[in-house]
């Protein structure tokens, strides 16, 4: 299942990361990694759920797409779904955080094959420090991670964090 998370307010102080279950309704919470704290929005990715997503996009700073590199049969679900994301002018300047999870599952997406199917091969911006700063290209960057083991999101959010003003 995709869910788009919408992170938004970075203040200074993510403690918490958990494995939940879809998401129902929209929630928030405060996240802590290291120094850097968000207030993270679950607007959950299920159809339903997809028709609040434009109410959050006024305030937001940063969009965490979350997308299950297990479910392979999806992908094409979670390509339309983050190009019409990606397409919005409302969001047009707002840095994006791929995430593909559940990669502690045997079979598993690659990173490779996850950006070739989300249509992101050389779309993406670059890992670790890259000053994108004096040009009009949006931060864009995936990573790998598995929410249920506490691995990769991590070095996604400080990547995401250096472009949140």
């Amino acid at each position: 299942m995709n869910y788009a998370h919408i992170y938004k307010h970075m203040q200074f102080g993510l403690r918490r990361l958990v494995q939940h279950q879809p998401t129902q309704y929209p929630t928030s919470e405060e996240l802590s990694i290291g120094k850097i704290k968000f207030k993270a929005f679950d607007l959950g990715g299920h159809q339903i759920a997809r028709r609040v997503w434009k109410d959050y996009y006024a305030k937001v700073d940063a969009v965490v797409y979350l997308v299950d590199a297990y479910d392979k049969e999806r992908f094409a679900e979670s390509k339309k779904e983050l190009d019409a994301l990606l397409s919005d002018e409302a969001l047009a300047n707002v840095p994006f955080l791929v995430l593909g999870n559940k990669i502690d599952i045997p079979y598993a997406a690659s990173e490779d094959e996850l950006r070739y199917h989300l249509g992101l091969t050389n779309f993406t911006t670059g890992k670790g420090k890259v000053n994108l700063a004096d040009s009009n290209v949006r931060p864009l960057e995936v990573f790998m991670c598995s929410i249920v083991r506490k691995m990769g999101y991590g070095d996604g959010f400080k990547w995401l964090s250096q472009y949140i003003k």
